[in-house]
This record gives C-alpha cells, sequence and structure tokens, in this order.
C-alpha cells in the first residue's frame, strides 16, 4: 500500500513560541527584541520554547516590532577593484560591532544608476548610507534631503561638503607621488589615470598633479582601471618617439597592468623607466620589483566610516568631516634619474 506523503511542518511563529512557553505575544517580542527587561525564569521558558520549535524570527517581523531594520547600504562604483574589496571588508566587519548589517550595490561610476539604487536601499528599509566620491545627481541629493538619511561621503575629504566626508585628500595624495619622482631627478613623466567621466576621485588627483610647480612634463594617457588598461596604455606609451624617465599611474592595479605591458616589451623597471603607483594594494608589495606607491588608508576608511554611521544612526550624533593622511611607500620600482646626476 502506497503511503502518503507527510506535508511539510508549518514554519513556527511567534504565536506558536508565546503558546508554549505560556506567555503573552508581547512577551516573546521583549525577548527577542530587548532580552535585559524580561524576567530571568520567563526569558528561559521563552528561549526553551523557541529552541524546540526551532523558531527563526523574521527580519521584517522584528522591523516592524522594533521600527528597526539594522542595516545600511554601501553604494561603490565596481566590486572589481581590491582597494574597494579591502574597505567592504573593514566597513563590514566594523559595522557588526554594532548589531548592523551591510548591503553593498555597484553604480558603474553612474549617477543616475546610483540614485536608483540608493532609492531601491531606502525603500527596503536602509537605516544609513555609504557612498563614494563627492559628486552626486540631484535626485540623490534630493532623495537625502528628503528622508533625512543618515549618509556619509567615503574616498574623499571635503570640509565644505554638505555630506560628511570621512576620506583622503585625493590631490594631495597625487603631489605626494609627483613630487617623490621629482625628488628622484625625473623630468619627463607619463601619467596613466582611469576614466576621468563621472570620477571626481581622478579628477581630483589630475588637478592636484597640474597644481604642482616644477621644471619639466606631464603627459596624460587615460585607460581602463584595470590590468589589461595598464598593459594598453603601457603599448602606448612604447609607441611614442619620446619616451619618460617615469610612469605615475593613479591605480595601483592601473600600475601593475603597466609593469606586465613593458616588460613583455624587453623595458627593465627601475634601470629603464620608474614606475609608480597609487593606492598600495597587497599585489604591490609582491610584485617584481615591488611598487612604489602611495598608501590610502582604505581599511582604516571603513572602519571610522561605520563607526561614525552607526553613532548617528543610534544616537543622532551627525559626524564632523575627518581627513585620514596618505603616505609614501618607497619600493623597488623608481630609482634615482641616472641622467640628470651624471
Amino acid at each position: 500500500m502506497t503511503q502518503k506523503a507527510q506535508a511539510p511542518k508549518k514554519r513556527s511563529n511567534l504565536r506558536d513560541v508565546a503558546k508554549a512557553a505560556g506567555v503573552s505575544v508581547a512577551t516573546v517580542s521583549r525577548v527577542l527584541n530587548e532580552p535585559g527587561v524580561v524576567k530571568k525564569d520567563t526569558l528561559e521558558k521563552v528561549q526553551k520554547a523557541i529552541a524546540e520549535l526551532r523558531f527563526v524570527p523574521s527580519a521584517a517581523a522584528r522591523a516592524i516590532n522594533s521600527g528597526r531594520t539594522r542595516f545600511v547600504g554601501a553604494l561603490i562604483p565596481t566590486l572589481d577593484n581590491a582597494i574597494f574589496a579591502r574597505f567592504l571588508a573593514a566597513l563590514e566587519r566594523k559595522l557588526s560591532d554594532d548589531g548592523l548589517s551591510l548591503v553593498v550595490a555597484t553604480t558603474d561610476s553612474d549617477p543616475d544608476i546610483e540614485a536608483a539604487k540608493a532609492k531601491g536601499l531606502v525603500d527596503i528599509g536602509a537605516e544609513g548610507l555609504i557612498i563614494t566620491g563627492a559628486s552626486h545627481s540631484p535626485e540623490f541629493y534630493e532623495l537625502i534631503e528628503r528622508t533625512m538619511m543618515p549618509t556619509i561621503i567615503t574616498s574623499y575629504f571635503d570640509n565644505s561638503n554638505p555630506l560628511p566626508t570621512i576620506g583622503y585628500d585625493n590631490e594631495a595624495a597625487a603631489k605626494l607621488a609627483l613630487r617623490h619622482l621629482i625628488e628622484l631627478g625625473h623630468r619627463r613623466i607619463a601619467v596613466v589615470h582611469g576614466p576621468i567621466h563621472n570620477n571626481d576621485r581622478t579628477q581630483a588627483r589630475l588637478s592636484g598633479l597640474h597644481s604642482l610647480s616644477w621644471e619639466g612634463e606631464l603627459t596624460t594617457f587615460e585607460t581602463e582601471i584595470s590590468l589589461r588598461g595598464g598593459a594598453d596604455a603601457a603599448a602606448r606609451i612604447e609607441s611614442n618617439s619620446s619616451k619618460p624617465d617615469a610612469i605615475l599611474c593613479l591605480s595601483d592595479v592601473v600600475a601593475l597592468g603597466v609593469l606586465f605591458g613593458l616588460q613583455s616589451k624587453g623595458v627593465s623597471i627601475p634601470e629603464d623607466v620608474s614606475l609608480m603607483g597609487l593606492d598600495d594594494l597587497p599585489s604591490s608589495a609582491v610584485a617584481v620589483p615591488s611598487l612604489t606607491t602611495v598608501h590610502l588608508p582604505v581599511s582604516r576608511m571603513g572602519e571610522r566610516a561605520a563607526i561614525a554611521l552607526a553613532r548617528w544612526i543610534s544616537a543622532q550624533e551627525r559626524p564632523q568631516p575627518e581627513r585620514l593622511e596618505a603616505k609614501l611607500i618607497e619600493r623597488s620600482s623608481t630609482i634615482r634619474n641616472a641622467v640628470l646626476n651624471e
């Protein structure tokens, strides 16, 4: 005789727990949201019922009861970049210390996509937002103003911005790199950078380079921020009749692509040309030769942004702008210009 298949057990709910523990639904809710205010014997009864029924609280139900979703959103240009991975790892780790979860959305550096995804995060209950860079669409700012959403700008420092910024001075970081090459005696410097469109960090770095007064020449090459983009830029640099004595890349991933591209053409780094990056990715320290760069404190930025946003959400303390210092990391890919010093 064919046995009739058993219907799957219904998932236990709040009422089931209350009935099993012999308490009210409100008491179960208090145990879940504010266990410190519940008497010890009652707490133990409810926790025993929860364990026996294998009850898993619904996040949506808890949000309704507590008025808290306990998650924040981060809007970043891409996940295909190690610098954002390091930032997000530090951000999520520190947010979890305050009982907050992280939802990440990518924008492809498009202000319209950013505004739409920000609205989506707000619609599903985000309690705060972390965003990248200082330039955003009018629709985005209107959303933040209308919802009074706690929002922090990262990867950029600007104490005049209407939103709090926690990041580094991109102009100063680029100037720090250029000064290092100048001090090594380099006078013909190629600058390789990512797309300028909708990227205020790249724009600020280039502005910093052009604001520095010195006796030499800069030639700029725009490419995609990837190893392939760096290799393509290396081919363009090598095809020019006038060769630079140093190459400054405004991101490490591009610098590593330039390194691989030049090495494939028999160019020796740093004997033929000095090469420098900007970011200080972990891979830069183990490249051959190891890459001179400017360290951007992205992990610390993630931690500081998480602490500031959690405090803003829980205590309504709007954070002050915070500038994090970049620093020079001198390695093997740059040397003194021998021609100038003969």
